[in-house]
């Protein structure tokens, strides 16, 4: 299986535990009262705490970046498209991500933001390889 290919899964995992780290801010399942909602149909969520708000919105920023990114590369590998601009870009959106999902949950304002852009760059340029 190509590097490439295999970092996209690894960022599959890293939005799945984005997804876990955000719901258990959200209904504290360290607590009995929380495994309670979180095991319910969660008609009763408290409101989030201004983290697990960052969780939740992290996590959701990831799963949009992690759908344009795998349709970008996977449409490249469709396409036969063997470049070294596939791995780069890959490895490029991959370091941003990683450094994305902490840094928006501790609320480190415009580094977040930097970390995004990194990952987007990523993905031009995987997108380049096609063009």
């Amino acid at each position: 299986m190509p590097t490439d290919i295999r970092l996209l899964v690894a960022m599959a995992v890293l939005n799945w535990l984005a997804l876990m780290l955000s719901s258990t801010l959200r209904h504290r399942l360290w607590t009995p009262g929380g495994w309670i909602v979180g095991a319910g149909n969660r008609d009763a969520v408290p409101e989030p705490s201004p983290v697990a708000a960052r969780a939740d919105r992290a996590a959701k920023n990831m799963l949009e970046n992690l759908l344009l990114f795998g349709v970008t590369l996977l449409s490249a590998h469709a396409a036969g498209v063997h470049d070294d601009r596939l791995l780069l870009g890959t490895q490029v959106f991959c370091v941003g991500r990683v450094a994305y999902l902490p840094t928006y949950v501790l609320g480190v304002r415009y580094l977040r933001t930097l970390w995004w852009a990194v990952g987007v760059v990523g993905m031009g340029i995987v997108a380049s390889a096609l063009l």
